[in-house]
């Protein structure tokens, strides 16, 4: 795929890092959904450029404790919530709000080829920086606005966070226990998805710059990406009716869920009717895979009120190490349930590389440890080129190659604290 840069230079593939090599990138965006975004087209090989705060930068470099640590073992300045979602970006701090400031996107947007913001509905075109503004200056440009309801609808202007859209879109209702009070994920998933659905279309819109030299502006909004995510459990509801909340069992199959084994808890996950076969042959209660309730998926999910007592006894028979290696060995899905530090030490988390580790100028030997990207690509592989910068790490750097900004108009930046 030829993605050009809209300065039309030629990509060295000598130098090509990632699939989004030559792809430039004006990053406006704070906090989490933008930042996955924009992190995402790093990892792939974007030049993406962060603007910041002159000063405090992004809103995350102070949601801690914990700090990074540096060579002492002392906090640091940069806080292990920015450091997940910045890598492969360069940090530019500019004071957009003063002329000068804005000027300098706009002349950066003239050389990128897409920019991705995350201000509240409307508040970029007060600096000049519009979708309609940036686009006279380049019809190539793909601009991205990611906020918390989108550009349209009664709730187009109100700010945008993750437990409210969690809330509002549904997601907390089917979530918990049925006799619980609702529950948020216990990551901010509304966020992290807004930013992947930001990720996908801004490829998909530079794939259709590269062929007709068009841009175009992207309008994600976190409210409607968290409907698209209730996935089956929205269509259950479209078709059937269905609403709360299930706690950990499954709302189409049956049995889909942890169970209390003799020493602990295991996930269960039988997907059809020929596993659960093998599994009643295996706990000893192959009556169960003949009995007309419980034989077909259909039949355990209408009657999960009289199976799974059932199931909870035969499960606390045995050892939750018995059980995994049993339930392995005929192929039905299971696994433990893991902490957080049994994750990061398993050794098929560790084989697939999940951690990795960037030099930083603040950390101590051996650099920041970082969770890596998930994404395998055989011929364009992701890199890490750039450790999550610290604010304003690259302002002169970027100026001056992107711009050609001279030592005077440094110093006339500096001085009036555009920089």
């Amino acid at each position: 795929m030829d993605y050009t840069c809209s300065v039309d230079s030629e990509i060295n593939m000598s130098e090509v890092v990632g699939p989004l090599s030559g792809v430039t990138v004006i990053d406006l965006t704070r906090v989490l959904a933008g930042p996955t975004c924009t992190q995402m087209l790093g990892d792939l090989g974007a030049d993406v450029i962060k603007f910041e705060r002159v000063g405090n930068g992004d809103d995350t470099r102070k949601f801690a404790p914990p700090f990074v640590k540096d060579a002492k073992g002392s906090d640091t300045s940069e806080s292990s919530y920015f450091m997940g979602a910045n890598r492969n970006k360069r940090s530019i701090a500019v004071d957009i709000a003063k002329p000068e400031g804005a000027n300098l996107i706009r002349r950066m947007a003239t050389k990128a080829d897409a920019l991705v913001e995350n201000f509240k509905t409307g508040n970029l075109t007060k600096y000049g920086l519009g979708y309609n503004d940036l686009k006279l200056l380049n019809p190539k440009l793909v601009y991205c606005s990611v906020t918390g309801f989108g550009q349209t609808g009664p709730y187009a202007s109100r700010p945008g966070y993750d437990f409210l859209v969690q809330g509002m879109g549904g997601l907390m209702s089917i979530t918990g226990e049925p006799d619980g009070e609702p529950q948020k994920v216990g990551v901010p998933i509304a966020d992290i998805m807004a930013g992947m659905y930001a990720g996908v279309a801004v490829n998909a819109a530079l794939r259709h710059a590269a062929v007709t030299g068009q841009g175009q502006y992207i309008d994600i909004g976190m409210m409607d990406t968290t409907v698209a995510m209730l996935a089956n459990a929205g269509m259950n509801y479209i078709h059937g009716g269905m609403l709360g909340r299930l706690g950990n069992a499954h709302p189409n199959i049956v049995p889909y869920q942890p169970f209390k084994t003799a020493d602990g808890f295991i996930i269960v996950a039988i997907g059809n009717d020929a596993q659960f076969k093998r599994f009643c042959e295996l706990a000893d209660c192959s009556e169960h895979s003949v009995n007309p309730d419980f034989a077909t998926n259909d039949a355990r999910v209408r009657n999960r009120e009289l199976l799974i007592p059932l199931l909870c006894e035969i499960f606390e028979k045995r050892t939750s190490e018995v059980w995994l290696a049993e339930l392995e060995s005929e192929k039905i899905g299971c696994g433990p349930i893991n902490n957080l530090e049994q994750v990061f030490n398993d050794p098929h988390v560790q084989a697939r590389g999940m951690v990795v580790k960037m030099d930083h100028p603040l950390a101590g030997r051996g650099g920041a440890s970082l969770i890596g990207s998930p994404m395998r690509l055989t011929e364009t592989p992701v890199t890490y080129r750039h450790a999550p910068p610290t604010v304003g790490q690259h302002t002169e750097e970027v100026l001056r190659e992107k711009l050609g900004l001279t030592d005077e108009e440094f110093a006339e930046l500096r001085n009036n604290d555009v920089i």
